[in-house]
């Protein structure tokens, strides 16, 4: 917390406000983990990204204004993924000169809590359709080709899970972070079932997706039908 502070002060001594994020905050940091620190300022050099390297650590800074914090928040909104919303809302504080850092993690936190909007009748065919073509496909692949298709299979299966039981989504170890938290919520145990399918030869997978699917009406494909938007 000292440095990401004095990181945030020595570049931006004119922020209004900055949290420190992600897995640090989190308290759950590897070795390899970065300092992930959202910093808020009134205009320009807002909004940007900048990747660096501070006190032996590698930093990513998210530098906005409140009109850019907005815009991408309504953006991981659509996409159901909360990822600016946690780096604000799940942190911890390093400067508050006007109350906005305390204001907004709040909003964020309130944001984050009352989940994503549900899925469109349209979206939840769209997903079942696609992870129905995965699992075809699957069917008779073999060496590399079914190692391809498993690697993008559980991850759209995870996402019908979620956002169809109105869940935040994400991606990559984050999508595995919300399936994980999704179970111990519910009592279950698709993490374990979706990633020990991914790893096994034989049919594991394919049960764990069909279970997920069940929830939803099954499998999808005659009869899919979806307009185009032009």
């Amino acid at each position: 917390m000292d440095l990401a502070r004095q990181l945030v002060l020595e570049l931006y001594p004119e922020a209004r406000a900055a949290w420190l994020g992600g897995s640090v905050a989190r308290g759950d940091a590897s070795p390899t983990s970065d300092l992930d620190i959202t910093v808020l300022l009134d205009g320009p050099p807002a909004p940007r990204r900048k990747s660096l390297e501070y006190g032996g650590w590698p930093v990513e800074l998210f530098v906005h204004t409140e009109k850019s914090l907005r815009y991408f928040a309504d953006k991981d909104q659509l996409r159901r993924q909360p990822t600016m919303m946690r780096l604000v809302g799940e942190s911890v504080v390093l400067v508050d000169t006007d109350g906005s850092a305390a204001r907004l993690q709040q909003e964020f936190v309130a944001e984050v809590a009352a989940g994503p909007k549900p899925l469109t009748s349209d979206e939840l065919d769209l997903l079942r359709y696609t992870v129905t073509d995965l699992l075809e496909d699957l069917a008779a692949a073999e060496g590399d080709v079914r190692l391809a298709i498993t690697s993008v299979l559980w991850q759209e299966a995870a996402r019908l899970l979620l956002t169809g039981a109105g869940h935040w989504s994400g991606t990559g170890k984050g999508l595995l972070r919300e399936v994980t938290a999704y179970d111990v919520a519910h009592g279950t145990d698709h993490a374990v079932r979706l990633l020990d399918g991914v790893r096994a030869s034989d049919d594991r997978l394919v049960v764990a997706v069909d279970n997920i699917l069940a929830a939803h009406g099954g499998r999808l494909f005659a009869g899919f039908e979806l307009a185009a938007s032009i």
